[in-house]
């Protein structure tokens, strides 16, 4: 079952640009890459550090703390130190809306603390 939660609008999410989300108690980031939206656990597999206050280029995000790069696509660690994927959460746009449903559990124990 699906639980599509409302978590931002179109025109206040700006291309190449990270938003922080807290949805159901789990912390989540917000991508927009040109007509495209992503969303991933905001919290980095390697140490605590949120995305949100990393750098997007293109589909990969990098980390603030140690520079590990993510695809934010499909959550797949590209550089070390990181060696295990982010969460990932499907996104859709519905209307003037940007809905994520995060009912599946993250597969970072930290991505909700």
């Amino acid at each position: 079952m699906t639980n599509w939660v409302k978590a931002a609008l179109t025109k206040d999410v700006s291309d190449d640009s990270i938003q922080q989300l807290n949805i159901n108690g789990c912390k989540v980031a917000l991508y927009r890459c040109g007509e495209e939206y992503f969303a991933t656990s905001d919290v980095c597999t390697h140490a605590y550090a949120l995305l949100s206050d990393g750098w997007l280029d293109g589909y990969e995000i990098e980390c603030p703390l140690h520079g590990a790069r993510f695809d934010v696509r499909t959550g797949a660690a590209l550089t070390s130190p990181a060696e295990t994927a982010l969460a990932t959460y499907p996104v859709r746009v519905a209307g003037d809306a940007v809905e994520i449903d995060v009912t599946s559990a993250p597969s970072n124990p930290d991505a909700s603390t």
